[in-house]
Formats: C-alpha cells, sequence, structure tokens
C-alpha cells in the first residue's frame, strides 16, 4: 500500500526506473480517475435533471440503461479531451463541470420558473435568458447545494491524487480519441429514433413536451435538440435575393374605420363527416354548422397533421409560415404583431393547462398580450378537470362582449378542447349510438367510437351557435373566424375509418383529402359587414392553414405586411403547400412533383418563410 501511494499518489509522472507496467498503471489510475469524476459529474446532472418534478423520475433513469449512458457519455468524453489539451485532470475536470452545472443548475431554475426545459436554441438568446433571470428570485436548492459540493470533493480529489502530467504524445492520443468518439456519437444523439426509443413513461403526463423532455434526463435531450436549435437555409437561399423581393412589398396600415373586431375560435378535432356517404345518420349532426357556413364566407383547410399535433395549425395561422420551421423560445414573427402594432389587443383563451404544448411562453414570444389557462382563469370553474364547451363558449362569449366595448380594436384566438380524443368505445356519452347513425355492419366498439364523436360535435355546434346570436345583436363590429385543427382520431390505427370503407391513401386525391381536411368559415355580423362594405359569404379556396389569415384580409380589404402580401402572390398559384412534399395548384391539381415554375413558387415561399424567422423586430 505504501508503495501504491508513492507511486500513484501526489506524483506528476511515474518515477524514473518504473517497469513499463507500472507506467501503464499510473497513466491509467489518472485516466480512469479523471473518468469516473466526469462520470459522477454526469450523474449529478441527471440529479438536477427532473428539476422540480421530484425523485421519481431520477430513478426511472435507471430502468434504461442506454439512457444513463447517453447523459454520462458527453462528460466523459468532454474531460478527456479537455485532458489532452491542457494536461491537467483537475483542470479538465473544472472546465467540464463549468458547463454541465451550469446547464444543469439553469434548467433546473427555468423548470422551476416557467416549466420549461433548456434545449439548444436558448443558447442563442442567452442575453434575453438574462434579463428574464433577473425577474426572479433566483435560490439555491439542498440538492443543488449537494451537488455543488460533490464536485468540490471531486476536483479536490483530482488535485490530490491525479497530478499525472503527460507528455505531448499521450495527451495528443487522449484528445484524438475523445474528439475520434464524439464525432462517432454525433449519429447517435441526433438519431430521432434513438430518442423516440428511451422515452420515458412511468410518473409523466405523455401529452406535456416538457416532461417528455426531462424523462430523458438533461445532457441527452439537450444534445438531440441542438439538431433544431437553426432551422435549416432552403436550398439555394440567398439572403440579399429575398430582402430584394419583399422590399417589392409595402406593409399597410389597416383603415381605421375598418378596422373591425377579429375572433378566431380553432375547435379541436372538428371536421364535418357529412360528406362521407359511408355514414348512416340517424340525425342532421351537423345542421347548426351548415346553416352558419350558408351565411358565411367558407372553405376547406388541408392541415399538415392527422387526429393530433394541434399547434401546427394553431401557429401556422398565427404566422403564416410552417410551424415545424420556427424556432418559439424567443418572440417569433406572427400577425398577431402585426394587429398589435395596428392598435389591436391581443388575447385568447384554451381551457387546457398552460403546459400543453408550452403555450404559456410561445403564446407570449407570438406577441398575446394575455391568454387564459385552467391555471390563471379556468380553475374558477371547479365542475371540470378540463372545461368542456358548456362552459367554454359562454365565458368567451362575455368577455368578448365586454371587450369589444373598449376603444381598442380586439383580436382574440381561442383554442377549444371539447372533441379531444380518444373516444369511449364501450358506452356512448352523449345519448345512445343509435341517435347518431346506423351502421350496424359496424362492430359495438367502432359506433360507439364513432357516436361518441359526433355527440361532441353536435354539441359544440350548438354552443357556437348561441355565441354567434349573441354576436349578431352586437353594435360593435365582430368577424368571426373558425376551423378545425385537424381530423379525428378514429380507432387505433384509424380502425372506424378502415370499417367504412373511407380511403386514406395520399396516393389518390379522394385519400389526400380525407386523411388532412377540415374546414373553415368566415362570418360577419351586420355592424362589420356595415363596416367593411361587403357580405362576408361565398366559396372560398382549398387552401393550407398558413394561409387562412391572408384569405381572412382579402375578405376584409386589408393589405396586411410586407410579408402577407408576398406569400399572397403564392398562395394564388399554391394554395396548398403541404408539409409532406404535395401541392394543390390554384384550379384544385394535386401535385406530388411541382413542375420548374411552381417549383419556383414554392422555393420563394420557402425563402420568404426563413427571412421572415431571422429578421424580426417586434
Amino acid at each position: 500500500m505504501k508503495h501504491i501511494f508513492s507511486c500513484f499518489l501526489f506524483q506528476t509522472r511515474p518515477e524514473d526506473g518504473c517497469s513499463k507496467r507500472r507506467r501503464t498503471v499510473f497513466w491509467l489510475w489518472n485516466a480512469l480517475l479523471l473518468a469516473g469524476s466526469a462520470a459522477v459529474l454526469g450523474l449529478l446532472s441527471l440529479t438536477l435533471a427532473p428539476g422540480p418534478y421530484g425523485w421519481e423520475l431520477f430513478f426511472d433513469y435507471f430502468r434504461r440503461p442506454a439512457l444513463v449512458a447517453l447523459n454520462l457519455l458527453p462528460p466523459v468524453v468532454l474531460a478527456v479531451l479537455l485532458y489532452g489539451i491542457a494536461g491537467r485532470t483537475w483542470l479538465a475536470f473544472l472546465l467540464t463541470a463549468l458547463p454541465v452545472l451550469g446547464l444543469s443548475f439553469g434548467n433546473y431554475y427555468k423548470l422551476a420558473f416557467r416549466d420549461d426545459p433548456v434545449i439548444a436554441s436558448d443558447l442563442l438568446i442567452l442575453g434575453e435568458a438574462g434579463q428574464m433571470a433577473g425577474k426572479y428570485q433566483l435560490f439555491l436548492s439542498s440538492k443543488m447545494a449537494a451537488c455543488l459540493a460533490c464536485t468540490a470533493v471531486l476536483l479536490a480529489l483530482l488535485a490530490l491524487l491525479a497530478r499525472g502530467k503527460p507528455l505531448g504524445r499521450f495527451r495528443a492520443l487522449a484528445a484524438a480519441g475523445a474528439l475520434a468518439a464524439g464525432l462517432a456519437l454525433i449519429p447517435v444523439y441526433g438519431n430521432d429514433g434513438v430518442y423516440a426509443a428511451n422515452a420515458g413513461s412511468s410518473h409523466i403526463n405523455q401529452w406535456s413536451s416538457t416532461q417528455q423532455y426531462v424523462s430523458r434526463g438533461l445532457l441527452y435531450p439537450f444534445l438531440h435538440s441542438v439538431k433544431d436549435a437553426l432551422p435549416s437555409q432552403p436550398k439555394g437561399y440567398s439572403e440579399r435575393e429575398t430582402a430584394q423581393l419583399l422590399s417589392h412589398y409595402e406593409s399597410a396600415d389597416i383603415p381605421e374605420d375598418k378596422k373591425v373586431n377579429i375572433v378566431g375560435i380553432m375547435l379541436e378535432s372538428f371536421a364535418d363527416l357529412s360528406v362521407y356517404d359511408q355514414i348512416e345518420f340517424q340525425q342532421d349532426v351537423y345542421a347548426d354548422y351548415h346553416a352558419l357556413e350558408a351565411e358565411s364566407y367558407s372553405g376547406r383547410l388541408l392541415t399538415n397533421i392527422f387526429a393530433g399535433g394541434t399547434v401546427d395549425t394553431e401557429r401556422a395561422f398565427l404566422t403564416g409560415m410552417a410551424p415545424a420551421n420556427i424556432n418559439y423560445r424567443s418572440q417569433t414573427s406572427s400577425y398577431v404583431w402585426y394587429l398589435k402594432d395596428q392598435g389591436y389587443s391581443a388575447t385568447g383563451y384554451h381551457p387546457s393547462n398552460n403546459w400543453f404544448y408550452n403555450r404559456v411562453n410561445v403564446n407570449s414570444y407570438l406577441g398575446f398580450d394575455q391568454y387564459h389557462f385552467i391555471e390563471n382563469f379556468y380553475q374558477a370553474f371547479p365542475e371540470d378537470d378540463i372545461p368542456w364547451d358548456y362552459t367554454f363558449f359562454p365565458q368567451l362569449t362575455a368577455d368578448l362582449l365586454k371587450q369589444v366595448q373598449e376603444d381598442t380594436p380586439v383580436f382574440s384566438f381561442s383554442v377549444s378542447y371539447q372533441g379531444h380524443g380518444p373516444y369511449g368505445d364501450y358506452e356512448c356519452w352523449w345519448g345512445e349510438a343509435e341517435d347518431y347513425i346506423a351502421n350496424y355492419e359496424l362492430d359495438d366498439q367502432s359506433r360507439y367510437i364513432l357516436s361518441n364523436y359526433l355527440g361532441s360535435v353536435k354539441s359544440t355546434q350548438s354552443f357556437l351557435s348561441d355565441m354567434v346570436e349573441q354576436l349578431r345583436a352586437s353594435d360593435e363590429p365582430i368577424v368571426l373566424v373558425v376551423f378545425g385543427d385537424h381530423k379525428p382520431w378514429l380507432g387505433n390505427g384509424n380502425s372506424v375509418y378502415d370499417a367504412l370503407g373511407i380511403t386514406l391513401d395520399q396516393d389518390t386525391r379522394d385519400g389526400f383529402y380525407n386523411y388532412w381536411s377540415t374546414s373553415y368559415l368566415i362570418w360577419g355580423n351586420d355592424a362589420a359587414k356595415a363596416a367593411l362594405g361587403t357580405e362576408l359569404v361565398g366559396e372560398g379556396p382549398d387552401i393550407s392553414p398558413c394561409f387562412l389569415m391572408d384569405v381572412l384580409f382579402e375578405q376584409l380589404g386589408w393589405q396586411g405586411s410586407a410579408y402577407m402580401q408576398a406569400a399572397r402572390e403564392c398562395r394564388r398559384e399554391l394554395p396548398v403547400i403541404h408539409n409532406q412534399g404535395a401541392c394543390l395548384t390554384a384550379d384544385g391539381q394535386l401535385l406530388r412533383e411541382p413542375t420548374q415554375r411552381q417549383g419556383e413558387i414554392l422555393h420563394r415561399f420557402r425563402c420568404l418563410e426563413y427571412y421572415r424567422t431571422h429578421h424580426f423586430i417586434p
């Protein structure tokens, strides 16, 4: 033991004359002590990763050894790389601990204050993050203090017990090996399949993007998010040419006498299934909606999502862009900002949790002054865990009628929750299945699923109709925009669609529409029609959600921002630009491979989107 201490501890190099084996053991001692300390640093990061969610998530990590390894490897590789560069174990460990603990503490605070984890794109807005941190009272929890103490102990041990100072060749080999390992791991950390395979399921809410993130630790999901930190440029993108294109348009103000109040409502999973002859309706389920359509400007919306992913349609409407190409980590270009610049207030309602799709943060980035969720509004209505339409519509209507009485014009955009799948498959929640459909060839589960969906949309229409009647009676000009976010879930594996014989084959035009289409309508009360000088009736085009606000502005006689005007030129030739690669021409032709001319229009639109996301000052 005495010989070990004299050879390994407190020594900077092996003693002269010792054997090759002892020299090897000496350097392995230093390297392994450093690697082990770095691995412990990874464990400390895992300890802090759940933030305020508790110890259950931490223990869940160890049910998946691969997940633990993916969180421990980054500090180990970085520490070995820095050891090769600096030649000191304690310095390599310190330089590794600073970013790992800095990231872990920042994530802990962000989860505690905003229920929002740190992702790679946050590094692009450190200035804004610093300003935000100044608004909160920072603290040092016992867990954080313990991690700091453990790090200090490890640093001291390395400084005393692993003092080996290797020569250049060994350092070069260590650095090269760590660099090679890091490069080899990049595809692993960026792989979506690996990420999905390491998803957590216990002790989290599957619908919470934040909880999905922290269920994977911190260092691993953070590194996975690097590839999404910056939206990729369209091929052939030129900032100068796109800026020159936009310079041909000038943002236009809304005429004062045409500043009507705008009320947008996106209905969860709302779609008109009466278009399918395969469904044998027992009653006119969509009577109220069709009556409203008859006095509206209406058309079909070709969404990018099916049975889920609500925010894609929601944010496409608000931004005029493909949501998948936007980084929602700071103030974001949107039509909400344009309307606020025109003197509008911007509010909204969603009778669900504020963390759902991180709306509590993203909606403020999009420009909303105030947004009402369960946490800050609907918890006053204890009759529902999640308020349904009999709470949502009356409360929204009452508040709107108060808001429009003020001097400031109102832009309100709300998202309903009733209609969210899945729908019960063992009983009918809205009476009896026979009240809605015959289709006796369907099995009981399919009939219950379908009747529960139809009962829900019938209920929604009833409350929407009540709202319209109250808006109709108002002397204030109000324009209502209503649309569905996506087609409904109807059984696992689309079993009800299949049983009904409704094709979802997207290679065909019918299947494409069956899979992606919902509907939209634009309605105005008499005061709005008088102010605008239009009736707001007729058949609208089939469009992508990113063009719905433009269609609304066009019907109101507004020119809109420079971006909207440029995008409008693209929309008139390609009214549907789908994320799956398909396009729809103005004459209704579904394209898989656009012509050269259409390809140029598509490229122009993608360049406009990209430019707008990177050149925004609210």
